[in-house]
């Protein structure tokens, strides 16, 4: 099946912000939508987990309103995010006055796409290493133990990160995966649903577990099955650490992710 450049990377993004949705169901997260700002926040310490999505603003008002959603994220206790610029975003000269309130321009993250009918399937793995759907919030715990060591990110987002994804339940268009090694939780991934593709979130193998082509199946289990609902199209997008892995099954980067961030300083 023949899908189109323009297609996959139309979907890339789609999926994404379709997810941004999904997760802003959750009462753990706050969605707002109001007619100049649409932005998520999930409390969970990552800057890809806590956006402003939409702007429209004007000459007039747009430096007092980004300082108020920077003094606003703050008050939640987050202190790093991203602010996403698309091409009807307002004012045209948006960019320039997140720049001045001290927010950094990043190109660099890569969108990624594959064919679900050409991947390479062929994975090695060991024989003690099973991959499960995670159906209750048992496993839920274990899958979050996995997320939150596999990023690196703080112990301190474990009961955050639980409760996000314990409100939305245990049915598609989302849904869970933990690999065990030997019994032990040591690798995940996630599959979303949305803009008619299979979006790939949160692969994350524990330090002693990687190298091990562990990453590689926890990605291919949840593609095979979108393809198995007649899905045709995988997305994600790539941590340095995965890309190599991702290039592999068979996916390519079609697009770049351009956005602006905050860090500590910016607030």
């Amino acid at each position: 099946m023949n899908i189109s450049v323009q297609t996959m990377v139309t979907a890339i993004k789609a999926n994404l912000f379709e997810y941004y949705d999904y997760l802003g169901r959750s009462p753990q997260a706050e969605l707002r939508e109001s007619p100049e700002l649409k932005w998520l926040i999930t409390g969970i310490s990552h800057p890809f987990l806590n956006h402003v999505l939409r702007t429209r603003l004007t000459s007039s008002n747009v430096d007092a309103k980004i300082g108020k959603t920077l003094e606003y994220f703050h008050s939640k206790g987050i202190t790093e995010f991203s602010w996403w610029i698309e091409p009807d975003s307002q004012p045209p000269d948006l960019d320039k006055h997140l720049l001045s309130h001290g927010l950094i321009f990043t190109d660099d993250e890569p969108g990624m796409a594959c064919d679900l009918f050409k991947m390479n399937e062929v994975v090695t793995t060991s024989p003690a290493f099973t991959i499960e759907c995670v159906r209750d919030s048992a496993m839920l715990r274990q899958w979050v133990q996995v997320a939150i060591g596999g990023f690196g990110l703080p112990e301190t987002c474990n009961g955050t990160c639980f409760n996000l994804f314990a409100d939305l339940g245990f049915d598609l268009p989302l849904r869970n995966y933990v690999g065990f090694l030997n019994g032990v939780p040591v690798v995940c991934s996630q599959l979303f649903l949305g803009a008619g593709v299979a979006g790939i979130y949160w692969v994350a193998t524990v330090p002693e577990a990687r190298q091990r082509g562990l990453g590689t199946a926890i990605t291919l289990a949840p593609l095979l099955e979108a393809r198995d609902m007649g899905y045709t199209l995988g997305i994600l997008h790539p941590s340095k650490i995965g890309y190599g892995v991702y290039q592999r099954i068979g996916f390519q980067e079609l697009c770049t992710m351009d956005h602006f961030m905050t860090t500590a300083d910016s607030i």
